[in-house]
């Protein structure tokens, strides 16, 4: 074992699987390279970031792992351009307290700020414009990128276009992302003007998206899992726009709330779900109306609960975001709807919105054009997974794919269906970069 890696017990977002690892700690980038040569001995290497993957493709068990957690300096940042050179660990957190007060935001972002700029790119992340803005590689300029043959490489679209687009979504594998040069975007304040409309089922839901895609920048919905019959696909649509008015003060750093301890097993149950649901969907439809809104509150509401994974028990969630594209999105999301409602394991958020055209070209993003649904099912072990698989099928058959940075268990046979230039990615991948994730669905059945 390397002398430099530490033994430490990592779990992703969803807190499934919980596996033992050999960890280093960086604090400055010059111990890098040696880091990486101390794990050339051994069979695999990946850095990590803030652990908010929620599955397994930041983990690697039978491995190394480099934590970059503590390579957070700001190297260049131009208020005149909106361009920021920063280290790899940098959090999103920290990019919009340094960047709002100056009229710059991210030019996307997922929905917690405690995301890595390494992390970010090696996840090609999106939010709520995504069908707008498409994904954060298309804001990506330079990479510096280490790997195992010992080279420090810079990469661009114009310089290494191969391994710099294999890069943006790569999940890691193609060597350390140490840093990067991105390009925020410009806004007049630090709020949003913030609508709520409710529909009243997924036909509904479809003629909302096709009139406000158009004319605002975010926008994503709340479904009701529970809902059947007419009402299926039922839920609550966002739509906003930057507001002219309210300042330029960033997020407040404190957390509303914090939960303590791991809830008990069973405390997300039928019952529960039918009851958080018809109460939830209650409170937004009496909120129908414009609000202005802080950025933090309106991208990243459950940033204000500090460790809120814990409410979903000792056996931690799984994830399941998937895309069908346009020709089959209405189909394949009222086929998954049905399917949770007859079994009673839907999710208690769930949320729906549009990936639009643009591309970052990353060799496996989670890109469109079509439609998003995120869903979280409590792990119930045999059960929960036979759920997914079922969802699975619906996904390939509609011609989809599962995200990623989402997912601790798809198949290998669902991942080469919905990512067809993986082998594109293997060819480019370092080979003493590795993960769990991508041992699992690479290997050959």
């Amino acid at each position: 074992m390397a002398l430099s890696f530490h033994s430490q017990v990592v779990e992703p977002w969803g807190r499934t699987p919980r596996l033992p690892h050999q960890v280093a700690r960086p604090r400055h980038q010059d111990q890098l390279p040696g880091l990486i040569a101390e794990a050339c001995a051994d069979e695999s290497l990946l850095a990590a970031g803030l652990h908010r993957s929620y599955g397994d493709s930041g983990l690697n068990p039978d491995g190394l792992m480099i934590s970059m957690r503590g390579l957070d300096r700001f190297i260049a940042f131009d208020p005149a351009t909106g361009v920021l050179r920063a280290e790899a660990g940098v959090s999103l957190d920290e990019i919009l307290r340094m960047a709002t007060p100056h009229g710059w935001f991210l030019p996307t972002t997922p929905g917690t700020r405690f995301v890595t700029l390494g992390g970010a790119i090696a996840n090609d992340v999106h939010g709520k414009n995504h069908h707008r803005a498409g994904s954060f590689g298309r804001y990506v300029r330079r990479i510096g990128l280490m790997r195992s043959d010992g080279g420090a490489l810079e990469l661009s679209a114009q310089e290494r276009p191969e391994l710099f687009h294999a890069t943006l979504g790569g999940l890691g594998l193609t060597g350390l992302i140490a840093w990067a040069e991105i390009a925020l975007s410009p806004i007049p304040s630090t709020f949003v003007d913030e609508e709520t409309v409710p529909f009243a089922n997924l036909a509904e839901y479809f003629r909302l998206s096709a009139e406000s895609d158009p004319r605002f920048e975010h926008v994503s919905s709340w479904i009701d899992c529970t809902a059947t019959g007419g009402a299926l696909g039922r839920g609550v649509m966002y739509r906003a726009n930057w507001s002219s008015a309210g300042g330029l003060a960033p997020h407040s750093p404190r957390q509303k709330l914090k939960v303590p301890v791991t809830a008990p097993p069973g405390l997300m149950n039928r019952l529960s779900l039918k009851a958080f649901n018809t109460a939830y969907g209650a409170l937004q439809r009496m909120r129908r109306g414009t609000a202005r809104k802080h950025y933090g509150g309106a991208f990243y509401p459950l940033d204000a609960i500090g460790g809120w994974n814990r409410f979903y028990g000792p056996a931690g969630f799984y994830q399941h975001q998937f895309m069908a594209p346009v020709e089959t999105q209405q189909d394949a999301m009222a086929e998954v709807l049905r399917t949770l409602a007859a079994t009673g394991q839907g999710s208690f958020l769930a949320v729906l919105k549009t990936l639009g055209p643009l591309r970052s070209g990353g060799l496996v993003s989670f890109e469109g054009p079509g439609a998003s649904l995120a869903l979280d099912f409590p792990n119930r072990g045999e059960a929960t997974l036979k759920l997914l698989e079922r969802l699975d099928a619906i996904v390939v058959a509609a011609g989809g794919k599962i995200y990623p940075a989402k997912d601790g268990r798809m198949s290998a046979a669902t991942f080469r269906a919905g990512y067809p230039r993986w082998r594109e990615l293997e060819a480019l991948r370092d080979p003493l970069f590795s993960s769990r994730f991508w041992r699992r669905v690479t290997h050959d059945q």
